[in-house]
């Protein structure tokens, strides 16, 4: 059990809002090492990349594993803006993330609390422990922001 606990959601939130400059979908996600160390931080890059994979939690994971030199994340920590959806939902248990801490649900295409509930499936091979509501009001609105200005004052999309 850690007991010297440091969130690293403003970093997140930080990528979040880097992300949104780029014209991004506003998530942002940093992944932590067994041993405190920042490992990997990214925003989402589906736009920029052309890759409906290159969400920020995507990012972390495959830039972590590089920096590790192993596929296991096994002792490392996620911070997320927004609830995983069930494919970052996928990657993360793949990667044996050991905990994982997001801000705002997605009731709409989330993967953890809501939709697929990956980390419930009998088929999940590793559950990391889950902590939501981390910076949840400053992702949330962070969120909501980026949609209502792309919509404009008139509500068009």
């Amino acid at each position: 059990m850690k007991t010297d606990f440091r969130s690293h959601m403003d970093t997140a939130l930080a990528e979040a809002e880097a992300a949104a400059a780029r014209g991004e979908v506003p998530v942002g996600a940093v992944l932590v090492g067994p041993n405190g160390e920042v490992l990997a931080v990214a925003g989402n890059r589906m736009r920029e990349r052309q890759d409906p994979t290159a969400h920020a939690e995507m990012e972390v994971i495959r830039a972590g594993a590089t920096a590790l030199g192993s596929e296991r994340l096994s002792g490392c920590d996620l911070y997320v803006t927004l609830e995983p959806c069930p494919m970052c939902a996928a990657a993360i248990s793949a990667a044996r993330v050991a905990r994982l801490y997001y801000g705002a649900s997605d009731p709409k295409s989330g993967g953890v609390a809501h939709g697929a509930r990956v980390f419930s499936h009998a088929q999940c091979h590793h559950v990391p422990e889950v902590y939501d509501g981390i910076g949840e009001t400053a992702s949330r609105t962070l969120l909501q922001g980026f949609f209502k200005e792309r919509r404009g004052t008139n509500g068009d999309t």
